[in-house]
């Protein structure tokens, strides 16, 4: 895992060594992009359980019209409302573009799933002003800090 916080960002709150909270707290629409409408997809447990936590998900993907009782957008620039952070189930040489279109869209973070990892966009977001995660599970993590979140 690693995590990529630019200065002055939201996220690199005085105090606090753990932006990944930060980001667990202060962000609460998430963008899913590649969301499966299909349970037995990594995508579809991991967005239900953040839905369940009380989360707004934005499914973006365009082979599905609902996922989990949500439209779903072929686009994250097709979203008609602000996205907090922008999670993604596609493959490392699909991120760029990806990340392109959470900076276009004024996101606040990237973040990419379990063994997904690409520098190259990790870095032009974070010059961009985004927070970056890059392989970790968004359902792990918030498992890890949900006693704390609430706080």
């Amino acid at each position: 895992m690693r995590v990529l916080v630019p200065e002055g960002s939201e996220f690199a709150a005085q105090g606090s060594a753990d932006p990944i909270a930060e980001i667990l707290r202060k962000c609460k629409t998430i963008a899913v992009v590649g969301l499966s409408s299909n349970p037995l997809r990594p995508s579809h447990e991991v967005t239900e359980y953040m839905q369940g936590a009380g989360y707004r998900i934005i499914p973006v993907n365009p082979n599905e019209t609902e996922v989990l009782g949500e439209k779903s957008y072929a686009r994250l620039e097709d979203v008609p409302e602000k996205v907090d952070v922008v999670n993604i189930f596609r493959r490392a040489e699909e991120v760029p573009p990806v990340v392109e279109s959470a900076i276009r869209i004024g996101a606040k973070v990237v973040w990419m799933q379990l063994g997904i990892e690409n520098e190259e966009a990790a870095e032009k977001a974070k010059v961009a002003g985004l927070a970056v995660v890059e392989d970790a599970c968004i359902l792990i993590e918030h498992r890890k800090r949900a006693g704390e979140l609430h706080k």
